[in-house]
């Protein structure tokens, strides 16, 4: 258990549809970390960019990343997470997973598919709500579409740490800047965006604004926009305690239940 996570944001552009591209550039950039990190966040289908094509791409999770990650991850020291495309039981998902320096695997799969690019025909939603924890950290994964859905992110686990994984585009930004704030406010927790730069195969751009946020929504991390660039922060479990205790926002919660 530690009280204090070190957590590395890779925001980077991504080869279109090419996996042993991508991770040949994600491994570079990975090994250029110089300071001990505990936890490494990819973005959104980090082998692939956000492809309507999984036929191209698909791996299963024994493939050639989760090999990759896995031995990484060992190398490392450090879990690595992100989202690819992985076939499974005849079906296409946008998976997260995160691969621990154990070789522990956990995974999630994106829960709100996007439909206005036609994710929901080719892409099975996922039906879990995920909790992982790892050094002591509770952790929730969520993909890119699911931000803008704040009863699935809400906190009613005590999580300590949301995580957005994205290809968020730039056209609709601001969204992204003031959602992920949100979220950390409304669940007092920290919240971590990480999101690819550049263009994709279908012309679409990605100006990044990967952040994190503490509990009362202050920003943490010095990324700029529109850059490939890594930034390490440094997340403090007493900064969750002291908040949540001086203001208990949390337990004046709704009770409901969510029917996925």
């Amino acid at each position: 258990m530690s009280n204090v996570l070190n957590v590395a944001l890779i925001q980077t552009s991504l080869v279109w549809e090419n996996p042993k591209e991508n991770r040949r550039l994600l491994n570079d950039k990975i090994n250029t970390i110089t300071k001990g990190v505990d936890l490494i966040v990819l973005p959104e289908m980090f082998t692939s960019g956000f492809t309507m094509n999984p036929k191209l791409v698909a791996e299963t999770m024994t493939g050639d990343t989760m090999v990759w990650l896995t031995q990484l991850a060992k190398e490392k020291e450090a879990a690595i997470m992100g989202s690819l495309v992985i076939f499974e039981n005849n079906n296409y998902y946008n998976r997260m997973v995160c691969v621990e320096p154990s070789g522990a695997i956990t995974t999630y799969d994106k829960r709100h598919t996007f439909t206005l690019a036609g994710e929901h025909n080719v892409y099975t939603a996922g039906t879990e709500k995920v909790m992982f924890n790892y050094k002591g950290w509770k952790i929730c994964p969520l993909v890119c579409y699911d931000l803008r859905f704040p009863v699935w992110a809400r906190n009613v686990e005590d999580y300590d740490l949301l995580i957005y994984v994205a290809n968020w585009p730039k056209v609709r930004i601001k969204a992204w800047d003031a959602l992920l704030e949100a979220r950390a406010i409304e669940n007092m927790t920290y919240c971590i965006g990480v999101n690819r730069v550049g263009l994709d195969g279908n012309n679409h751009e990605y100006s990044g604004h990967s952040v994190v946020y503490d509990v009362l929504g202050t920003r943490m991390d010095n990324l700029s926009e529109n850059e490939d660039a890594i930034a390490v922060v440094v997340l403090e479990k007493g900064t969750i305690t002291k908040y949540r205790e001086k203001l208990n926002f949390l337990n004046d919660r709704d009770n409901f239940n969510l029917k996925a």
